[in-house]
């Protein structure tokens, strides 16, 4: 087989068989393939598509073209991922609750992609926290700790690390089939029994619409119930930043916030929760997901939940005090202005993606791959949909390197807001459910 005949048979509508996308994973992973074919692929698939049959096999390629790991252990192995989106910092919340509810989650997670946060890029906001654990380190750790957060190791789909990275610097990341196949083989490379999806959708997530959104959840379950773990899908919104931050260290900070009660932001909490009760339902710890997201928030709204989520960052790395110094521990930038309101009235609507790129301009995200993170910057304080706002008071509050960053970001942001008369209505949290 060649590389580029596969390509040009995408190109030209042709789906290739599993065989012809086996073997082009394995080229993936021995980096046969080249980064110029890898990126050709990547053009290919996002403009063609797959179908539905070359999108499972393209997912179990990519899963078989690295190591799988196995448990033993007494009690269910399950996990979540998300699409992506601005101030979504769910998993930092979600695997230490889950773990205090008695699962297993070696949850394997991901950098920024594009103008989306990532979840690996959030941790090591905190000094001395790794990503990288070896398959010995990763079942010590769930022994002792029941969750880790880590980066997929060279062992686990090494197809998927190398289109991944492509994607992210070739404009292939909006893709149903690469994006299926991407979360689905380092998910299920991690040997789980059950998985929760959360499926953005809204002007800061790759679906913008809930047709699309709703395409990508149904393949996403289809695929996964197909390799055998159970599966459920929640389409939340991503029309507003979940968070009232985005930003490595500044979601970090809410994360601790709303694990310790010192500042709970009931959205973050609500989709947690709910994502959670999902989960706990289908590793069969909750009778069903409205008494599994109960027990999250029980844990959560205990100290529980912080209590792991010490032992997790002690574990990795970073500091033993962490959930009582986590103020003293993260930080910060020198320059921190806020961002005025252009006018009066209540926010109609967010360009919730063009924030996303304000933080990658301002160091918080990458633009080419191999750029270096600044763990400081970002935006915080962010007004929400159908907040009231008056001209010259703060929209949000920009964190930068320098006082030019920070112009430039005031700027993106201002642009970002559309304001009304009238206050609009407040879009749900939760869309649709999809099993």
């Amino acid at each position: 087989m060649e590389a580029a005949r596969i390509i040009a048979d995408i190109r030209d509508g042709k789906p290739p068989g599993a065989a012809a996308l086996d073997w082009f994973a394995r080229g993936l992973a021995s980096g046969d393939v080249t980064d110029a074919q890898a990126g050709a692929f990547a053009m290919a698939v996002c403009l063609r598509g797959l179908g539905d049959e070359g999108r499972v096999a393209l997912s179990r390629a990519m899963l078989a073209s690295g190591q799988q790991l196995h448990w033993d252990l007494p009690g269910p192995v399950i996990d979540k991922h998300s699409t992506g989106g601005i101030g979504d910092c769910v998993s930092l919340l979600l695997a230490p609750a889950l773990a205090a509810c008695g699962a297993y989650v070696p949850m394997i997670s991901g950098r920024g992609l594009g103008h989306t946060g990532g979840t690996l890029d959030k941790l090591e906001a905190i000094p001395g926290f790794r990503t990288g654990l070896d398959a010995q380190q990763l079942r010590r750790q769930i022994e002792d700790c029941r969750c880790a957060i880590l980066s997929a190791s060279a062992d686990i789909a090494p197809a998927d690390r190398r289109l991944y990275a492509v994607r992210d610097v070739t404009g292939t990341v909006e893709s149903i089939d690469l994006i299926t196949a991407s979360i689905l083989s380092k998910k299920l490379a991690a040997g789980l029994e059950a998985l929760v999806l959360d499926v953005k959708v809204g002007s800061g997530a790759f679906m913008q619409n809930i047709g699309e959104a709703r395409a990508l959840a149904r393949a996403l379950v289809s695929t996964a119930q197909g390799a055998g773990c159970m599966t459920t899908a929640l389409i939340t919104d991503m029309s507003q930043p979940l968070a009232t931050a985005a930003g490595n260290a500044l979601e970090v900070i809410e994360v601790m916030e709303t694990l310790t009660g010192t500042s709970v932001n009931e959205a973050l909490l609500e989709v947690t929760a709910a994502l959670g009760g999902e989960a706990l339902a289908l590793g069969g710890l909750a009778a069903d997901a409205l008494d599994g997201a109960a027990r999250m928030r029980d844990v959560l709204e205990s100290g529980v939940a912080a209590e792991y989520f010490g032992r997790m960052i002690a574990a990795q790395g970073g500091p033993l005090d962490f959930v009582d110094r986590w103020p003293d521990r993260l930080p910060a930038a020198p320059v921190q202005r806020d961002v005025p309101s252009p006018g009066d009235g209540f926010i109609a609507r967010i360009d919730t993606r063009a924030l996303g790129q304000a933080v990658v301009g301002l160091g918080g995200g990458r633009l080419r791959d191999g750029d270096r993170i600044n763990p400081s910057v970002g935006l915080s304080d962010l007004a929400g949909i159908g907040a009231d706002v008056t001209a010259g008071l703060p929209l949000a509050m920009v964190h930068a390197a320098s006082e030019e960053a920070a112009d430039a970001a005031i700027a993106l942001v201002q642009a970002a807001y559309r304001l009304a008369d009238s206050r609009p209505p407040e879009p749900p949290l939760i869309h649709e459910r999809i099993a």
